[in-house]
């Protein structure tokens, strides 16, 4: 560490800013998971350098223009350090410009500009991003919420240039040499829903004064020397400084007006006389929010992986609003191009995150999340549909309508900002149309989903997993429309939530495709991906029934048959049937090398399930699986992940399956006991009150709970209520070696189930 950061940051600490505080960004590696490709994910991640739900965030790139793979860790060479909003490479990105410094002659080519650098010389962390390149300039950014810090520092062994790409789509620039200005916009973009209004406004700001300058343009890389602006796709521009230079440069963006990027630039980077007093405010707005949760006890390789994930969990839904001059929000919304007063959030796909990131977040963030469920309201009202995949506007992506899991989470949770009526009406308008996107835009085979109370196969590819996860967003509606008194859509929506049934067949004990006419797919193997199922097979998703796990087991006719089934899910050998995907997708080679048999931890649908002994009678059992996971399949390298890292979604898991507690049914207020990793830890809730988690005699051995207590009472349960931890309190378990068995077994201990109720 930089010895004036070091002495900055022990200022803090000493003045008793960071009374109580540690310095846990030290413990956090941006390159988690960035050592993937097409075919094979460790986390799908990039070195993200921004700010927590940052509108704009930076990233050094490896990749070509416009490819998913921005940075991968095992390619040796750097083409740019682009402004990202990326939140998954299957979307790619949006609204991107580039800067990449370059010594000697001047070559704007992005292929031939590629300059070699090694990890050794490379610094990646949430505040802080440094690298040297072979060539010996070094490029360091310190980011803001929308905007960043950026020095170049040059070698004096020849002239000095900077080339800034304009991406792969439209793009304008203006150079000013007086003012040492650069600005213009891009428009590069997927999802906008209404893109003719799209820019992203951008404006640069120099400290070093310009030699020479011009503009270029990507598509056949033609260089203008000496003029000042231009227009049409990949326009950008070069500049020259003196050799030797160190430069800094402070960037902002918006998406409203180059007016607002300026308000912009000087709102967040205008008092900061260098790159340092940007990287020392980062440092601290990001290890004040990574003490909200403090672990003790861990290794230090758990720690790493702990605070690595947590800054993962922190960093989508993307704020996507500005601040106006007098400070009030308003943003440009991706959904109908207009401009609107309030708060909007974007960069999310709903299917991967409902089940852990926004349950962790209901803890840490409840007053965003209350602002995020208008937001979501007001985006229906913008595109005429709830949000299910926005990268910004909506894409529709994957399948389910799980923005009500969100709307009846909050709710449940005491984040009550929002019109529920509003809401219902709005899902009521999901649940029985199709949209005009993907998959997850209202239902497909919504009118056979009502009329024969499941989704028909081989009409619709993924119908039985449309039709449990549609089962259980009607109860989510359900439960939104019983909490608010709303009998009539309480009566609408009870009607299919236990569609689930629907589809599972008892002679075989699994969930499987039914045709129209009420017969059961033929051949039928559950080993085979696809088909009825949506990037899993049956033995990953015949366990979707978050709500009603008791319900399920009555299916299997008892908790013994049960949870005799869930154990050959870890027993069964990792083999892999592609089925209609006709050849091996990554996240079947990911089960693979997990070695957990048929437990697919590296994509959602079966992450719930280690915890469905809890329901059964064989807590013991979710103990011991629960901590397997976190242990085998997680760390905090380049390989971190054992699947794609969904915008915060797998770190999520991580980050509640370390502390002990898991979301199993979002839209109750329950989080279902498993096995602490720590002997400690405390969350610290916005108001200040503080839930401790206490694991005395925990261990690598000792990860069975023996007996608990909640503030001094013996806890009977397997779970806990979300009021349990906000208004503060200690939970202490007692570990051992060998499970309880004695312990929490009966029906009384189990968790909300419907038919429990």
């Amino acid at each position: 560490m930089n010895k004036f950061i070091y002495l900055v940051i022990f200022s803090f600490f000493s003045t008793g800013i960071y009374a109580q505080m540690k310095d846990l960004v030290q413990y956090v590696n941006t390159l988690q998971g960035t050592d993937s490709h097409f075919g094979l994910s460790y986390g799908n991640t990039y070195p993200t350098t921004g700010m927590p739900y940052a509108m704009h965030t930076w990233s050094a790139q490896t990749g070509k223009n416009g490819e998913g793979w921005k940075y991968q860790y095992a390619v040796d060479n750097i083409r740019g350090f682009c402004q990202s909003h990326q939140c998954s490479p299957w979307m790619s990105d949006y609204a991107v410009y580039s800067f990449m410094p370059m010594v000697g002659e001047l070559v704007v080519n992005q292929n031939k500009r590629a300059t070699k650098f090694s990890h050794d010389n490379e610094i990646a962390k949430p505040h802080y991003y440094k690298v040297t390149l072979n060539n010996g300039i070094t490029t360091e950014m310190a980011p803001t919420t929308r905007g960043v810090h950026l020095r170049f520092s040059y070698p004096s062994t020849g002239d000095a240039y900077l080339v800034i790409d304009g991406y792969t789509d439209m793009s304008e620039i203006k150079i000013d040499p007086v003012k040492r200005q650069i600005s213009g916009w891009v428009n590069n973009q997927r999802f906008v829903n209404n893109s003719k209004t799209f820019r992203s406004y951008f404006i640069v700001q120099f400290d070093k004064a310009f030699e020479d300058y011009g503009v270029w343009e990507n598509q056949k890389d033609e260089v203008f020397s000496g003029k000042l602006e231009g227009e049409g796709k990949g326009y950008g521009a070069y500049i020259k400084f003196k050799k030797g230079s160190k430069v800094q440069a402070k960037a902002a963006s918006s998406y409203i007006s180059a007016e607002q990027a300026v308000i912009t630039l000087n709102d967040e980077l205008g008092k900061d006389k260098n790159l340092e007093a940007t990287k020392i405010r980062g440092h601290k707005t990001w290890n004040e929010l990574l003490n909200r949760i403090q672990v003790e006890g861990g290794t230090d390789e758990q720690m790493k992986t702990f605070y690595s994930c947590l800054f993962r969990a922190n960093l989508f839904s993307r704020k996507f609003y500005e601040r106006k001059a007098n400070g009030e929000p308003y943003y440009y919304s991706p959904y109908d191009g207009k401009v609107y007063d309030g708060y909007m959030y974007t960069d999310n796909g709903f299917w991967d995150t409902f089940r852990s990131q926004f349950p962790l977040t209901n803890i840490l963030h409840p007053t965003m999340q209350g602002r995020y469920m208008n937001a979501l309201l007001a985006a229906q009202e913008q595109c005429g549909w709830l949000p299910s995949w926005s990268a910004p506007g909506e894409t529709g992506g994957m399948l389910g309508n799980h923005s009500i899991s969100l709307l009846a989470d909050a709710w449940a949770k005491g984040i009550r900002t929002f019109d529920p009526e509003k809401a219902l009406k709005a899902y009521a308008h999901e649940a029985m149309n199709k949209g005009p996107w993907g998959g997850a835009n209202g239902r497909g085979f919504w009118k056979e989903y009502f009329e024969l109370g499941y989704v028909p196969y081989p009409e619709s590819m993924g119908s039985s997993a449309q039709t449990m996860e549609y089962a259980y967003d009607d109860f989510c509606g359900y439960q939104l429309a019983k909490m608010t008194g709303n009998k009539h859509y309480q009566e609408v929506f009870a009607r299919q939530m236990y569609n689930y049934k629907n589809v599972f067949d008892p002679s075989i004990g699994f969930m499987r495709g039914k045709g129209v006419d009420g017969k059961w797919q033929e051949p039928f193997d559950p080993l085979e991906w696809g088909g009825p199922f949506c990037e899993g097979n049956a033995w990953h998703y015949t366990w979707s029934v978050f709500h009603d796990v008791e319900g399920l087991i009555d299916l299997f006719g008892s908790d013994q048959r049960f949870t005799t089934k869930m154990d050959s899910v870890f027993t069964l050998p990792c083999t892999i049937k592609p089925g209609t995907y006709g050849g091996v997708i990554h996240e079947m080679k990911e089960m693979e090398l997990a070695g957990m048999g048929q437990y697919a931890h590296g994509n959602q649908p079966i992450q719930h399930m280690p915890y469905l002994y809890s329901y059964a009678g064989q807590p013991w059992k979710t103990q011991y699986w629960v901590r397997q996971i976190v242990e085998r399949l997680y760390n905090s390298t380049e390989r971190g992940y054992p699947g794609d890292e969904d915008q915060g979604g797998m770190s999520s898991w991580y980050i509640l399956s370390s502390l002990g507690i898991y979301a199993v049914c979002p839209g109750t207020d329950e989080y279902v006991i498993g096995s602490p990793l720590f002997k400690k830890a405390t969350i610290t809730m916005e108001n200040g009150n503080k839930f401790v988690i206490e694991a005395d005699n925990n261990s690598k051995e000792n990860l069975y709970i023996q007996s608990a207590t909640l503030n001094g009472r013996v806890l009977d349960k397997n779970f806990i209520r979300y009021d349990d931890i906000a208004d503060g309190g200690i939970i202490r378990f007692e570990m051992g070696s060998q499970p309880n068995k004695e312990r929490c077994t009966s029906k009384y201990a189990a968790p909300f189930s419907l038919s429990k109720e």
